[in-house]
């Protein structure tokens, strides 16, 4: 049976944008559009947003947030932005005009409490059928977790920054 799945990728392991961001290409290599909304990670370069614009006209990627909120000086501001970013998802998931919207690091705006969880999730789940939505970042809600189709946590095993390797293009941006 097919039909348009919630999908969410959590857990404290390196991966879930990544994760994310081959379901967006592997969408478009089938000439499929994708939507993908990045919430948190507006303060750097990241290598995807080059490799996305070899794409364009099938994903259509926005950066909503500034930063890492949690590092914030303004957390006001941050859920002010959040609040845009998600007035921004609703009306292109309420489109119907994409095959996946990715909603990247939204985790974060709901642990926060920078988004109320019930209304998102009657979002995410009143979706138009045929969409597939993809959740990432850390700390998922269980209830978000209980309603998804998919689940994958990234599991940190071991990760280089222990051994004082810095984080380095085309692996962690």
């Amino acid at each position: 049976m097919a039909r348009g799945l919630l999908m969410v990728f959590t857990g404290n392991g390196k991966g879930k944008t990544t994760a994310a961001l081959g379901m967006a290409m592997r969408a478009a290599g089938h000439g499929l559009k994708v939507c993908f909304i990045q919430f948190i990670k507006g303060g750097w370069r990241y290598g995807e947003l080059d490799a996305v614009k070899r794409f364009e006209g099938l994903i259509d990627f926005h950066v909503m947030g500034q930063g890492f909120t949690w590092k914030s000086d303004n957390i006001e501001e941050d859920a002010r932005l959040a609040r845009e970013g998600w007035d921004f998802a609703r009306a292109a998931i309420a489109s119907g005009s994409y095959h996946t919207v990715v909603l990247d690091e939204f985790t974060y705006l709901l642990h926060y409490n920078m988004l109320p969880l019930e209304p998102c999730l009657d979002i995410l789940t009143g979706r138009p059928a045929g969409q597939h939505v993809v959740v990432t970042g850390r700390h998922a809600p269980e209830r978000l977790l209980e309603l998804a189709d998919l689940v994958t946590e990234m599991r940190a095993v071991k990760h280089p920054l222990a051994d004082g390797i810095k984080a380095q293009p085309g692996i962690e941006f």
